[in-house]
């Protein structure tokens, strides 16, 4: 969240006084000087201090969810199950949404957190946060098909999307495997990526995003809360 939100919400003042203490230079994160109120910061992730006292303030939270196939990228659907409905009751906190979207039919990683402006950050162009995908087609991939993803597609609605890089790990006439890695998250990406390639996507799975990987022992419709390690990666958005 952004700092002098923090602050406020830490009852440490209105908005103009929250101003004062930052323009007075008494405000540090991490034990450096705080640069501005818009700042990003995570008192669970980071120290803030105001006068050389820290501010306790509960920290956001960040589950990583095994989406399943039919469970919308949603906070509120009237007619489909979203994946806030998929964490228990006891680990709901207020603002929890899913960080970018998986199709309804597609399965596999994502986060969810109440941190609005960190998960803007994790989808911004210039982060350039690389997502891997497990992917099951009708047809054929061929050894072109690892070039004509590496030198960026054209969809056949016209739009472009960045190179990608393609693994084939089986192919047969009527139905083959890969894996493909995209630093983009543009609608129905991979979907299309296919389709101008000439094959159909009948299954999909996300495996990665960034540095955060779905492990084989989590359920699908499972989630858990991120490990310390996990966290500390979290960090390199703040900034």
């Amino acid at each position: 969240m952004r700092l002098d939100k923090c602050l406020e919400k830490a009852g440490l003042g209105s908005r103009n006084q929250i101003k004062k203490l930052l323009k007075s230079q008494q405000v540090t994160v991490d034990g450096r000087l705080a640069r501005a109120g818009n700042q990003l910061v995570d008192p669970g992730l980071q120290v803030l201090e105001v006068g050389g006292r820290r501010v306790v303030l509960e920290p956001p939270v960040y589950y990583l969810l095994n989406k399943p196939a039919g469970v919308v990228s949603a906070v509120s659907d009237r007619k489909h199950q979203t994946v806030i409905d998929l964490i228990k009751e006891k680990d709901r906190r207020t603002g929890l949404y899913p960080i970018g979207r998986l199709d309804r039919d597609t399965e596999g990683l994502l986060l969810i957190t109440n941190n609005g402006p960190l998960g803007f950050r994790l989808l911004h162009p210039k982060y350039h946060v690389e997502k891997v995908y497990y992917v099951e087609v009708n047809g054929l991939l061929a050894a072109d098909a690892i070039a004509f993803f590496k030198a960026g597609i054209r969809f056949l609605d016209g739009g472009i999307c960045q190179p990608a890089r393609l693994e084939i790990l089986s192919a047969t006439a009527s139905a083959s495997c890969a894996r493909v890695q995209i630093a983009e998250g543009k609608f129905h990406q991979v979907k299309k990526m296919f389709l101008a390639y000439g094959v159909k996507v009948t299954y999909l799975r996300r495996l990665s995003f960034g540095a955060f990987v779905l492990e084989d022992d989590l359920p699908v419709g499972a989630y858990r809360t991120l490990t310390s390690e996990e966290k500390e990666m979290l960090k390199q958005y703040l900034d």
